[in-house]
């Protein structure tokens, strides 16, 4: 029997009836001969609620441990009443924390990451017979103590289970029914990617595309586990995430990711010389704050110097205020901050063969009259700042340049 790794988030699990729902998916994908684990989340709005009784009584955050014991419990329930639900329908089910399916993780309370999974307990559930419910979003830490992976943990939850398994694939179960070329909600055309590579989907899940989770794309890719992203609402096929080499040929751009999360930061001033990128930028990582798209211009002087780059918009005062502390230090005249940008991005593996993706995407946007602040780029990734109000008018124009509409 295949092993098969089914995830549900929280909108699959939002009450009684939707978990009556998923039970019922799960029997039909049983009663195909599939050997079954799943992995959930919490009920719609559960994990929310916990981590606001937590900060009314913690504002500071000083107990992350205690923290995380509260917030994991969202998903303890939904583990216990899928498996009542499956058992009523005559499918023999377990459930599990995450300790108890052995998911081991560091220290680290609140984002956490999996060191390694015993899946036996699992394993042995699944031989006998029966549907090994996870709870997802958990593990335990070396001191024993239960520890979260931070939002959207569960999808990492389940693709290294799928990993521990060695499973068939990892079926991640959502509101939306695959992985589109871009927002349908801007751009009516936008297509479902019936197949996807893990570099591009890790692209996009980085560039503000909320399918699917960062990490748990790093870890399907590190690991090699397919993954399905399909609607728990419905019965229609969904988008693989896949290694290359299962595409036959590959598009030049599959996708158009954009960003509204982004702020725009000018130091101006700053004398142009040896290691003052570094006296900006280190005091803003020793403050966990990431700094992204980089431009730098020269004065005309050859003496001072601006530069321009992005951090996410909520870092945007606390960026602001760390500059201002090192301004002795650093040497600049004035810092202004920008937070009315998005970043949108071009994506495909194809533009390793191909020419001209960067040409034509600033062609197509000279054209509509939107002005460029920055623009960054890696292999298979062209991305630029453009001014927030043209975000749309941006995504719909290059969807079109690209080719990606639906006929």
């Amino acid at each position: 029997m295949s092993i098969i790794v089914q995830k549900y988030g929280g909108t699959s699990v939002a009450d009684i009836d939707r978990i009556r729902a998923v039970a019922e998916r799960v029997k039909r994908c049983r009663d195909r001969g599939d050997n079954l684990c799943v992995v959930l989340s919490a009920m719609a709005g559960t994990t929310n609620r916990l981590v606001g009784w937590v900060n009314e009584l913690d504002a500071a955050g000083h107990d992350a441990a205690e923290h995380d014991m509260v917030v994991s419990t969202g998903e303890q329930v939904t583990i216990g009443l899928l498996a009542i639900a499956l058992r009523t329908i005559g499918v023999p089910a377990r459930s599990f924390t995450g300790w108890q399916a052995g998911i081991r993780t560091d220290g680290t309370h609140g984002k956490a990451r999996i060191e390694g999974i015993d899946a036996s307990a699992v394993r042995v559930a699944m031989d006998e017979g029966r549907v090994a419910i996870v709870a997802g979003f958990q593990g335990i830490s070396p001191e024993g103590r239960v520890t979260t992976l931070g939002r959207g943990g569960s999808d990492t939850s389940a693709v290294a289970l799928a990993a521990a398994l060695e499973a068939e694939r990892c079926d991640i179960f959502t509101d939306v029914d695959g992985v589109y070329t871009t927002d349908p909600r801007i751009v009516a055309k936008a297509r479902k990617i019936e197949k996807i590579t893990y570099e591009e989907m890790l692209e996009m899940a980085s560039l503000g595309a909320k399918v699917l989770q960062t990490r748990s794309v790093a870890v399907a890719m590190q690991h090699g586990v397919r993954v399905q992203v399909l609607s728990s609402f419905d019965e229609n096929p969904g988008t693989l995430v896949v290694s290359e080499d299962e595409i036959m040929e590959q598009n030049i751009v599959t996708g158009i990711a954009y960003s509204r999360d982004e702020a725009r930061i000018t130091v101006v001033g700053v004398k142009d010389r040896p290691g003052i990128a570094a006296a900006i930028f280190g005091p803003l990582s020793e403050n966990g704050i990431n700094v992204d798209m980089i431009v730098q211009s020269a004065s005309r002087d050859g003496v001072s110097a601006a530069l321009t780059f992005t951090v996410s918009r909520a870092d945007l005062p606390r960026a602001e205020r760390v500059l201002d502390e090192h301004r002795e230090s650093i040497g600049f005249d004035r810092v202004i901050g920008d937070s009315s940008v998005a970043k949108v991005s071009v994506i495909g593996v194809g533009m390793r063969s191909h020419a001209g993706v960067a040409h034509t995407m600033f062609e197509t946007l000279s054209r509509r009259g939107i002005n460029i602040h920055a623009i960054s780029t890696s292999e298979i990734k062209v991305s630029v700042l453009v001014t927030e109000d043209y975000t749309e008018l941006a995504i719909r124009a290059l969807h079109t340049a690209y080719g990606l509409d639906a006929a």
